[in-house]
């Protein structure tokens, strides 16, 4: 989205912003950060700050990269020379990137982040000071007033004194915050593809409500999701005893409903045969992962087993080997082990073939030792190339750990039973060989992810 500066008032608002300056004084900017970075405080009038993914979209792979280990609290705890080793750069040329690609520098970019939050906080709960700036990421109450006066020219006190009545959220038990999104989100089918999926002792879907066990600086709580009804928020419940960088479990509900996708449908619409599936749900969104590790070993448990064997599965290694809490409703209990613990597990009693135990073990130990990078942004065939490189993962795994671990948007696993029986449907053959679909994904080309949901989700709405 386009944001518009002010140079005479030192705002900066939405281009669709009621506010009508002089033209002479306008100045654009690509997004969010790049206008605060330059001076401009958000508008108290259009509220350019509840608008989600406020870096925009960040081109360089090396970039995204950086921005999504800054959405999920990296610099929260570590420094800009950190990152830049993690992503394989020099601290000088990451901010000399950054500067080009968003307009601030990472550092930039995470303050931003945790004053945003910090205003969502101060409208929409009764929190104390305190706890919003431990809640946002801030090391301390000083260095949020700082930071958040610095970004919106108010204090927080003066922030919360400003809020409407429908900004306040009502709490009935919990923390309830509203998480927004940009187009059309289908609900519905995020929900019905994770269900089947949900894995036992760490997750259910219920009622229209997404629920999970999570830990944050390792307190247990329970998280829950669901639609808002507004068509522009989900809602987060969250039950934690403490509320301590919650901020990072709402970049994880962002990760998981896939909010920051940047959706085109205009090339899958064209194609006549795809089209109904396209038409039939607007807003299909990917469905990511809370937690990438766990994500990847569900696929992974998932080769050459139905849906809900692979479920299965996962809830038993969950229950051997997750660590067990005692916070919440007795179905969510247990944390799915770390890829440092399934390196080291037997797996003897989890019911599956020592081969297929054996690549599990092999996989946890090649991401818990680095050679794996779950946050990783290399171009698809190199990706799917590496992953391909370990016992037992092959194309459909490396395919589906693209997209949707790694959240590439042209990964495509075409030997997937379910998208051959949904491309047979298309195309009026029964069940064609992995070479087929392949050869017909073509045409969906550089969105071949998309594609496949729409395919998966077309099965399930005849299952219906």
């Amino acid at each position: 989205m386009q944001f518009e500066a002010v140079h005479t008032t030192g705002i900066y608002c939405r281009a669709d912003c009621s506010a009508t300056p002089l033209a002479k004084n306008v100045e654009p900017f690509p997004n969010a950060v790049a206008a605060e970075a330059a001076g401009f405080r958000p508008c108290l009038r259009c509220r350019p700050d509840r608008i989600p993914d406020g870096a925009g979209s960040a081109g360089p792979a090396v970039v995204e990269q950086a921005i999504v280990l800054i959405s999920e609290g990296f610099l929260d705890r570590r420094t800009e020379d950190d990152l830049a080793g993690r992503v394989g750069y020099s601290t000088r040329q990451l901010r000399r990137i950054f500067q080009q690609s968003v307009g601030a520098s990472p550092a930039f970019v995470a303050r931003s982040r945790r004053a945003h939050f910090a205003r969502r906080l101060l409208d929409e709960s009764d929190l104390p000071m305190t706890a919003v700036s431990r809640a946002a990421g801030f090391s301390s109450t000083r260095q949020m007033n700082r930071v958040v006066k610095d970004t919106f020219r108010f204090t927080p006190t003066d922030l919360r004194a400003r809020r409407g009545k429908r900004d306040r959220l009502n709490t009935d038990g919990g923390l309830r915050l509203r998480v927004p999104y940009e187009g059309l989100l289908d609900w519905e089918s995020l929900l019905g593809f994770l269900a089947p999926r949900a894995t036992p002792g760490i997750e259910q879907v219920r009622d229209g409500t997404y629920r999970r066990l999570t830990t944050t600086c390792g307190y247990p709580g329970v998280i829950e999701v669901g639609d808002h009804g507004d068509g522009r928020h989900l809602e987060v419940t969250a039950h934690l005893p403490t509320f301590n960088s919650i901020v990072d479990d709402v970049a994880r509900v962002r990760q998981l409903f896939g909010l920051d996708d940047h959706l085109d449908t205009e090339l899958l619409a064209a194609d006549e045969k795809l089209a109904p599936l396209v038409h039939k749900r607007p807003g299909l969104r990917i469905p990511g992962s809370w937690n990438r590790f766990e994500t990847a070993a569900r696929i992974l448990l998932g080769q050459q087993v139905s849906v809900a064997a692979a479920t299965t599965l996962a809830g038993r290694i969950a229950d051997r080997y997750g660590e067990s809490f005692d916070v919440g409703p007795p179905e969510l209990s247990r944390r799915f082990p770390s890829a440092a613990v399934l390196a080291e597990a037997s797996m003897e009693d989890i019911g599956m073939p020592q081969t297929r135990v054996a690549m599990i073990r092999d996989f946890a130990a090649a991401v818990a030792g680095g050679s794996v990078d779950l946050y990783g942004t290399k171009p698809l065939d190199e990706t799917t190339a590496q992953l391909e490189t370990l016992p037992g993962v092959g194309p459909w795994t490396s395919q589906l750990i693209a997209l949707r671990v790694l959240r590439q948007p042209d990964a495509f696993p075409s030997s997937d039973l379910g998208l051959r029986i949904a491309v047979g449907r298309l195309i009026g053959e029964d069940r064609p060989k992995a070479a087929t679909v392949e050869a017909h994904a073509e045409r969906w080309r550089p969105h071949r992810a998309l594609a496949a949901q729409y395919l998966w989700t077309s099965l399930h709405d005849e299952e219906l």
